[in-house]
């Protein structure tokens, strides 16, 4: 069963399904990128993993040492301040692993990195979030290497976080809900902007390899088909019940009413 909306699902962005949406769309991403690449380049996942405390506890324990009421320790405990005791808390930390494509070329020289493709997620776009921090990290190193860069940001919600500036994007594009940023290496001062609106299709975009060697095109709506059908978001999913994260405009909500009836 497909999803009821042309382009992006806004039920998608739940805090509750998006992560599992995220990392599925990488997939299939990577196998159709895999698909259309020239020889020698590959498509390659990665890999950012990192640990955070848990918002939740393991358990809490006091520890409370008796000793012999003798006559000595009598003495001492007039004599002496009594030694707190501390309280153990145990805190648990969670492993968080954040997967991204790496297209690669091989020749007699060895190996070289020639774009990299980012799927935006609620993390990257959570101010303060030490997922966000090793995100913005990795983009800065890469803007200012030989690597191309392409993020999708399928993220309606959280703070802007692609490289290229809010303002100049809106400035050029107008609004739109999602959009696409494509930076070349071999052309610093310029992005490549997609604008997506909710009622779009997602665009077929042209990811770039090394000069001198021709674009592949990705077309991002077929991903995605094949991501939901694959997924458990129809069966998850209560259309027109669960409430849709975050919320709609005011326009958006009538015309997503008006899908749902079909």
């Amino acid at each position: 069963m497909p999803s009821p909306f042309p382009g992006m699902d806004p039920y998608l962005e739940s805090p509750d399904i998006f992560p599992d949406f995220h990392d599925s769309f990488i997939t299939y991403l990577r196998e159709r990128l895999q698909a259309s690449l020239p020889a020698p380049y590959i498509a390659a996942l990665g890999r950012r993993v990192w640990i955070e405390i848990a918002r939740r506890t393991i358990g809490s324990a006091v520890n409370v040492l008796q000793f012999p009421c003798t006559e000595a320790a009598a003495t001492l405990t007039v004599t002496a301040p009594p030694v707190a005791q501390p309280v153990a808390v145990r805190v648990a930390h969670d492993e968080f692993r954040e997967p991204f494509i790496e297209i690669y070329t091989k020749d007699e020289q060895g190996k070289r990195l020639v774009t990299s493709l980012e799927i935006l997620s609620l993390s990257n776009k959570t101010p303060g979030a030490h997922g966000r921090d090793l995100y913005r990290r990795k983009q800065h190193e890469l803007l200012a290497s030989q690597v191309h860069l392409v993020e999708i940001d399928l993220l309606r919600g959280g703070e802007h976080a692609s490289a290229v500036p809010l303002d100049a994007a809106r400035e050029a594009c107008g609004p739109f809900d999602y959009h696409i940023s494509v930076h070349r290496f071999d052309d610093l001062e310029t992005f490549y902007i997609y604008p997506i609106h909710l009622q779009d299709r997602l665009p077929v975009i042209t990811v770039p390899l090394l000069p001198g060697d021709p674009p592949v095109t990705l077309d991002l709506q077929a991903v995605f088909d094949r991501c939901y059908d694959a997924g458990p978001y129809s069966r998850e999913i209560a259309y027109g019940t669960d409430p849709i994260d975050p919320p709609l405009l005011p326009e958006q909500q009538a015309w997503a009413r008006q899908r749902l009836l079909g």
